[in-house]
């Protein structure tokens, strides 16, 4: 029996016993708080590993399998389809803009009018050129008329002056004989002799004139001649500019833009229409400037059009960078494929790299870039944390270079909120 020391009151101060109900109901109390103890620890050691793991839902994740295939490592640039060739129709001379006959996306054939201009000052220099083209013509005609008759003189006078010179070597030659025999002075043939000299030395001086003025003559005619050619291509200039007037398309094809205000005043050179040609396209992208090392012409290229592809090459790099990026033009195979459309934006896939044969997974919001970097593998109803090195990496698929074998399956979704977490359930 047990005791207990009871406090002495007025009326009682001596220790009672307890009673036994409740010593037995005290002890069942502490045996159950034992037992429920046991339990929870028990539970806690055999579940605990388990409620302590994350987890997960398989629908809420996407898996794909390692296999073996071709690798191809890819640039992707934001591209835009162009026509291949496209006419810029420039203004020939300060101008003003007198109709707009064809605007923006209206198809036209070779020779139809696109633009009219106000050219009424060209006209006036057309008339002026040739106003002034007459005259040299005329002042050429007058010196090769000059010309004739001063030759017609000195011709006359030549031939006067040759009988002379002939009428005095014969007088000339009876005064020799003559003085051979005795009947005239010596003075008389030395007169007779000089005036032959003087004869012989005037018609010399007469046809050196005459061969002077000729030549004069002509280099003045030909001096015109030269002025009157140059004036003739500055009218042939003028007539083409005239011509010009109506910009015109020199093939078939669309008009992709054209100055927009009648009235409207242009300098010469300006640009007042494009027209482009609908049946063949290329693709110009832009690149980061990045990747400027790993640019080069006839790297292979895909250019995506929705859910196709058109295969292509890099045709040409421009080397000057703007803004941080590089603009390439790519040369497609099918340049006439029903799917291009001018000015329709595509995705361009640059193939710097390729190999044949390769361990490869698709690529996904796991993908950190090349290198190092842990993926989820799944195993059963777990996904474990594995380290793995990811080569070179393409548009759809990545290189797995180390840590993963053929058919495993791994997590593709993004998984940064697990970050730390060496396995997860999945259910």
């Amino acid at each position: 029996m047990a005791w207990v020391l009871l406090r002495s009151g007025p009326e009682n101060g001596v220790d009672r016993p307890i009673d036994a109900n409740v010593t037995r109901q005290r002890n069942r109390k502490r045996a159950t708080i034992a037992g429920l103890t046991v339990a929870g620890l028990s539970m806690a050691f055999v579940w605990g590993p388990s409620l302590l793991r994350p987890s997960l839902r398989r629908s809420a994740i996407r898996t794909a399998v390692v296999d073996e295939g071709p690798v191809e490592a890819t640039i992707g640039a934001a591209g835009t389809v162009l026509p291949e060739v496209e006419k810029v129709l420039s203004s020939p001379a300060d101008a003003r803009v007198l109709r707009v006959l064809k605007r923006a996306g209206t198809p036209v054939k070779a020779g139809d009018a696109i633009v009219a201009l106000d050219l009424s000052e060209q006209v006036l220099e057309g008339e002026r050129l040739d106003q002034s083209l007459a005259l040299k013509l005329n002042k050429q005609s007058q010196k090769k008329l000059e010309l004739e008759a001063k030759l017609i003189a000195l011709k006359s006078q030549t031939e006067i002056e040759g009988l002379q010179l002939q009428s005095l070597r014969e007088q000339l030659a009876r005064t020799r004989a003559l003085r051979a025999e005795g009947l005239v002075a010596e003075e008389t043939l030395k007169q007779a002799e000089l005036a032959e000299a003087q004869a012989t030395v005037e018609l010399r001086k007469l046809q050196e004139e005459r061969d002077n003025a000729e030549r004069s003559t002509r280099l003045e005619v030909d001096e015109l001649g030269l002025e009157m050619a140059t004036v003739r291509k500055e009218r042939a200039q003028a007539a083409h500019q005239l011509d010009l007037a109506t910009a015109k398309a020199d093939r078939d094809g669309v008009v992709t833009w054209t100055v927009t205000e009648e009235g409207a005043a242009v300098r010469k050179g300006d640009v007042i229409a494009r027209v482009a040609d609908l049946s063949s396209y290329r693709v110009d992208a832009t690149v980061s400037d990045v990747y400027a090392q790993r640019l080069s012409l006839g790297l292979p290229v895909y250019v995506r059009v929705g859910d196709e592809t058109l295969p292509g090459t890099l045709a040409n790099v421009v080397p000057t960078v703007q803004n941080g990026v590089i603009t390439v033009s790519v040369a497609l195979q099918d340049k006439t494929s029903p799917l291009l459309r001018p000015h329709l934006r595509v995705d361009v896939l640059v193939i710097v790299d390729r190999k044949e044969r390769a361990l490869r997974l698709k690529r996904g919001p796991f993908l950190n870039g090349e290198g190092p970097q842990s993926v989820f593998v799944v195993r059963g109803n777990r996904a474990v944390r594995t380290a793995a090195e990811i080569g070179i990496v393409g548009f759809d698929r990545c290189e797995v270079s180390r840590g993963l074998r053929a058919g495993d399956e791994v997590v593709i979704s993004d998984m940064r909120d697990y970050a730390y977490a060496a396995q997860l359930t999945l259910r």
